[in-house]
């Protein structure tokens, strides 16, 4: 039971490594807007899977939606940054972006509070809990399609010139929007002429070595904090 209950946990994570993984590729090929709505559907299967574990009397259901939860989880983390940022005016753009820890803490919480014996955390209330994670998914794919594909995605890699600037009069409002486009030009030239790196190479790579050392001491730092054992 111990090993099963370490899986079940542990498989979250398993899965969210597998999705991030496949953010590059996927919003390239089919635009972060789109990738965003499918990762909203999968949280969806993922919660009617694990609210209907109990009724099915079967754990491995349980297992299977906590692995769909952690996929549809590393898909949308980077996602969300990209197409907030890229949505945002410039003068906005960071405090978007700095949105998500807010919300990420909220739901953390939410979620603590929700899971207490006198909530939703009784033996027969339990279900419900587990599939609670599917409701902000359905709020955002019911919202979410009112919303523009990102400027800088139409153009830098569609070549949608008129779609960007029309995106971008929906999201912004009328006015003079040229310096934004501009902007997205020099990018996309830069880009050209850039090469992408694995991992790899990313780790290889001496220019990035310090870069590199920052990020896994913080991330690592991030774990003995003590939020897990919360």
């Amino acid at each position: 039971l111990l090993f099963l209950w370490s899986i079940t946990v542990s498989i979250y994570g398993i899965g969210g490594l597998l999705g991030s993984s496949g953010t590059r590729y996927l919003t390239v090929k089919y635009g972060k807007k789109k990738c965003l709505l499918c990762t909203n559907v999968l949280m969806i299967m993922a919660a009617s899977i694990m609210g209907c574990s109990k009724i099915a009397q079967s754990f491995e259901l349980i297992l299977i939606g906590r692995f769909l939860c952690g996929v549809s989880t590393g898909l949308c983390v980077p996602l969300h940054h990209q197409y907030v940022g890229e949505i945002s005016p410039k003068k906005l753009r960071g405090f978007a972006n700095s949105t998500s820890s807010f919300f990420w803490s909220l739901g953390k919480a939410i979620g603590q509070i929700s899971g207490q014996r006198e909530l939703l955390g009784s033996q027969y209330l339990w279900p419900m809990l587990m599939a609670s994670c599917g409701f902000p998914a359905l709020v955002q794919l019911v919202t979410l399609p009112f919303f523009p594909e990102s400027p800088a995605y139409l153009l830098m890699h569609k070549g949608d010139q008129e779609g960007c600037k029309k995106a971008i009069r929906q999201l912004w409002g009328e006015g003079h929007h040229q310096a934004e486009i501009d902007d997205f030009m020099k990018e996309k030239a830069t880009m050209k002429n850039t090469k992408i790196l694995s991992v790899l190479e990313l780790m290889k790579e001496p220019a990035f070595r310090w870069q590199l050392y920052m990020i896994v001491v913080l991330t690592a730092t991030v774990q003995l904090c003590g939020i897990n054992a919360v």
